[in-house]
């Protein structure tokens, strides 16, 4: 993605979001303040949403991102999701595992055209809970290498990760405040300056 400003649109659930970051940056956030002061400014948009699973997402991500496409920049998608997915509504999960797995298939064939960058979901506080997005994230990390599209796994190292853990517990079960955001970031960073300088 070397051929001038890129626009970002980032994709995704409340983690997206930077729920319970009391700085308003999340890991997104952080992303793009570290493009910028590298000397790669970007266009970024946040289009993360409290409580969407995949299927909400996969409703919607056409449209949003095609309304802020600029022919003059080049558009580029982050996608971020599936904690939501997991969480059992009248005893089962909101998404079964084979449709999420469907609908970020779904996804990458909607912006096969566009560089895409898929970042797994991250760990909570509930161990149910995580067993379902451990599972998920083998899925999904399987279907982005067959299609050869970046995947990063951040679930076991957050995990087992004394901030991230501390945080969440601290807070909703579910999302960290800003520390807790930089370790998800650091994550991410290494994969999404790789992915950049495609």
């Amino acid at each position: 993605m070397n051929d001038g400003e890129v626009q970002l649109c980032f994709i995704g659930d409340s983690f997206v979001a930077g729920v319970g970051d009391e700085t308003g940056l999340g890991w997104t956030g952080r992303l793009v303040v570290h493009a910028a002061s590298a000397g790669r400014p970007v266009t970024a948009y946040n289009l993360g949403i409290r409580g969407n699973t995949s299927a909400d997402i996969l409703a919607r991500a056409g449209s949003e991102v095609d309304a802020r496409r600029n022919p003059m920049r080049r558009t580029a998608v982050v996608l971020s999701m599936g904690v939501n997915d997991t969480i059992f509504v009248d005893g089962a999960p909101r998404v079964a595992l084979a449709e999420s797995c469907a609908n970020l298939g779904l996804l990458l064939d909607m912006f096969a055209d566009d560089p895409v960058l898929v970042v797994g979901p991250p760990a909570v506080s509930h161990e149910d809970v995580n067993d379902r997005i451990r599972e998920l994230t083998l899925r999904f990390h399987s279907l982005c290498r067959d299609r050869d599209v970046p995947f990063v796994p951040v679930f076991e190292p957050l995990e087992d990760n004394p901030v991230w853990r501390r945080q969440v517990l601290e807070g909703d079960g579910a999302h960290p405040r800003s520390e807790g955001y930089m370790e998800l970031y650091e994550l991410v960073a290494p994969y999404w300056e790789r992915w950049l300088e495609q």
